[in-house]
């Protein structure tokens, strides 16, 4: 099975509970407590998600992948304020993988970590990206196109996403008191979910200037593959009695077509977690005690900048000299091995 199909696999489960966390109660019948949960109205909270993929096959192996921190988002504000840090650990196709990394937003200022070492953005950079940004957006303020995509997402019709529906009772989730609510994926309407987000003009101006795009016609053209791949996807679901979601979490296996009989995996295990704690509180996000011009970053890993200038621009190729693959052949080199 190809990079691709794997990860499309799990992508469109993610994408269902995203769906389910937008679709915004507190009820004892669990299909009332689906259908009122929402994730809008969240100015702040501290972000827990680990993604776990577990493959089995000639070129298998385990991969965990977390991410943590705080934000602030601000009605005026360009950008959200945050302070999130990335872990990467495990061994897929023969490779070790050991990457620790993060950034921080304040404002005005950025803060790149990688190998237990802060970067500060300077501001030339730091403007120059931004612009980028809105540019790739199409709009001056991209934070409103993402505040467009969840509301576009809140208005979609989740009926048939989950199936045999359970009420687990209450739940604690940092504090916070939660009904819980679990069932089955129906694939099938997970793939409908994800080519309808993925056709909305805001969230699709979101994904393509992230550059992670899947367009409608390779969902469409894979729904029966997943739906057969799909052996099992099993989500769990807490929302607290504001209706606010603080919790996802999602296990799934899948297993590849083995028709053409060159699939590499003969299996992929999905763990899926995702918390928010202190919603709505004040977060504590502070700029790094100590940390050296970006600059430095870019020699460490060998990156020459201009290059990477001309990527975010769109002039160089994704896998040609000087392009996105060259530049994470750059960072592989210098912390995956």
């Amino acid at each position: 099975m190809s990079r691709f199909r794997i990860l499309t696999i799990p992508l469109a489960l993610l994408a269902l509970a995203a769906a389910l966390a937008a679709c915004g109660g507190s009820s004892d019948d669990p299909q009332a407590i689906v259908d009122e949960a929402t994730l809008q109205g969240i100015e702040s909270a501290n972000l827990e998600l680990a993604l776990g993929l577990g493959i089995q096959g000639s070129e298998g192996g385990h991969v965990d992948v977390d991410l943590a921190g705080p934000f602030e988002s601000e009605s005026e504000a360009e950008l959200p304020k945050l302070d999130l840090a990335l872990a990467a650990k495990g061994f897929a196709g023969g490779k070790k993988i050991d990457f620790e990394g993060g950034l921080t937003l304040l404002g005005d200022k950025a803060y790149v970590g990688y190998a237990g070492t802060e970067y500060e953005v300077d501001p030339a950079t730091f403007n120059f990206v931004r612009s980028v940004i809105r540019r790739r957006a199409g709009t001056p303020n991209p934070a409103a196109e993402a505040t467009a995509c969840q509301e576009a997402a809140a208005e979609m019709e989740l009926s048939g996403l989950v199936e045999n529906l359970k009420g687990e009772g209450s739940a604690d989730v940092g504090g916070t008191s939660t009904n819980k609510v679990s069932g089955d994926l129906d694939v099938a309407g997970a793939v409908d979910a994800a080519i309808e987000l993925s056709e909305n003009p805001a969230c699709s101006e979101q994904l393509r200037a992230a550059g992670s795009l899947t367009s409608p016609a390779q969902l469409e053209k894979r729904r029966g593959e997943l739906e057969s791949a799909v052996k099992s996807a099993h989500v769990e679901l807490y929302v607290g009695d504001d209706h606010i979601v603080r919790r996802i979490s999602v296990e799934a296996k899948v297993e590849p077509q083995k028709d053409k009989g060159s699939a590499k995996a003969k299996s992929v295990e999905v763990e899926f977690d995702l918390k928010l704690t202190g919603v709505n509180e004040e977060q504590t996000i502070e700029a790094p005690a100590n940390s050296k011009p970006l600059s430095a970053l870019f020699v460490k890993l060998g990156i020459n900048p201009l290059e990477l200038l001309g990527v975010l621009q769109g002039t160089k190729g994704f896998s040609g000299p000087g392009g996105i693959g060259e530049l994470l052949e750059g960072i592989r080199s210098g912390g995956f091995q």
